[in-house]
């Protein structure tokens, strides 16, 4: 058994261990039984899966209930995608997504965005009123597939405070880049403008556990640890996340906070989208309604500049000198991005992705709501 199989036995010994295909087709069949289409239901549980096989534990199966299913019942999510090609040209799209599901618009989006660079070397594609899509990485990579560089990016419901601000404004608004590479693996960096991001915090508290000092701020400007307080406070706007760089200017948080920025304009500009306060889910009254958000995707096909085999050479080169630069003391591994959730991978494909008591409920109650007779190892 390897450090890295050991650790992750560890780290999870609470849990228990379901291979990806059967926690696959359970979130496929659970989909379905919320009335999404068959089609859509694969793409869907595609991108969930994708999140759990990469150690994602905050964007997959912990996600399948309270972000999608949970809203299909509020009705603020509509189960049957309606996708509208709004604008069309040779290397562009703006689409319209019906407050659908944000992974079957965002699937559509960025196979255009490829098939366009095919032809034009670069094609970039807008996406407006769309919902969660999932983790931004599974899109990239669809160009990494085609050894195409992948760029995306979307706004979500205010969580970030400004720069010596309080009040949550931007959302985490990742951007997220997927290069091909020589390497078994491709780069990509996939995170959030912000310190954390609320699935993460999710995550401690289905652990039971505070999370680190840094990430959430109060009305005060105070650093705020409790993670139950925090995740009820975050959706009143008593709470907010610090940028990348955390906190004040001598960290460099504005550095996080102008990155969320222009992920939220190249989210609702272009597309003539929503923005910041008209993304949480609240209409005047307080009751409950969509979240109209916006992504955007980008591919660019190297052999339109000194071809794909040159590009993917260089990028593995880079990738390796870092890699094998001197070690920190008490460090006997550099990473780069991309390389620990393909040993994740590596690893969960043996053993199984792991499901805390937590969401074994969920899984028993959806199991039990939608006549689902998989037996579970719990």
């Amino acid at each position: 058994m390897t450090k890295e199989e050991k650790e992750y036995l560890d780290r999870y010994k609470d849990s228990a261990f379901v291979p990806f295909d059967k926690l696959e087709r359970f979130m496929k069949e659970a989909l379905m039984g919320a009335g999404v289409p068959k089609a859509d239901a694969e793409i869907i549980a595609d991108v969930l899966i994708e999140s759990d096989k990469r150690g994602i534990d905050s964007h997959g199966i912990g996600r399948l209930k309270p972000i999608y299913i949970d809203r299909i019942d509020k009705g603020i999510l509509n189960p049957v995608t309606q996708i509208e090609i709004v604008r069309e040209e040779k290397a562009t799209a703006v689409i319209d997504g019906h407050n659908g599901m944000g992974h079957v618009v965002s699937h559509k989006a960025m196979a255009m965005a490829i098939e366009k660079a095919k032809k034009n070397g670069i094609a970039m594609t807008a996406v407006r009123n769309s919902t969660h899509y999932g983790i931004a990485g599974y899109y990239a990579t669809m160009a990494t597939k085609e050894d195409m560089i992948g760029i995306t990016g979307t706004n979500a419901r205010p969580s970030i405070a400004p720069t010596f601000g309080v009040e949550n404004m931007l959302g985490t608004n990742p951007l997220t880049i997927g290069l091909p590479t020589d390497d078994p693996f491709p780069f990509v960096l996939d995170c959030a403008t912000s310190v954390s991001q609320r699935g993460k915090i999710e995550v401690y508290g289905r652990a039971g556990k505070d999370i680190p000092a840094g990430w959430v701020i109060d009305e005060n400007g105070n650093t705020r640890t409790d993670t139950d307080g925090i995740l009820k406070d975050l959706t009143l706007g008593k709470a907010a996340l610090t940028p990348l760089g955390g906190l004040g200017a001598e960290t460099a948080g504005y550095k996080g906070y102008g990155y969320a920025t222009v992920v939220e304009i190249l989210s609702a500009a272009l597309q003539d989208g929503s923005f910041m306060k008209a993304l949480n889910g609240k209409d005047e009254n307080g009751q409950a309604i969509p979240y109209p958000l916006g992504h955007f995707f980008i591919a660019i096909d190297p052999d339109f500049f000194m071809g794909r085999k040159t590009f993917k050479r260089i990028a593995s080169a880079i990738l390796k000198e870092l890699r094998e630069s001197r070690k920190a003391p008490g460090h006997e591994r550099i990473y780069t991005a991309g390389e620990p959730e393909y040993v994740a991978y590596q690893i969960r494909k043996t053993y199984g992705c792991p499901v805390p008591p937590s969401l074994q409920k969920v899984i028993k109650e959806l199991s039990q709501r939608y006549g689902l007779t998989d037996s579970w190892p719990f």
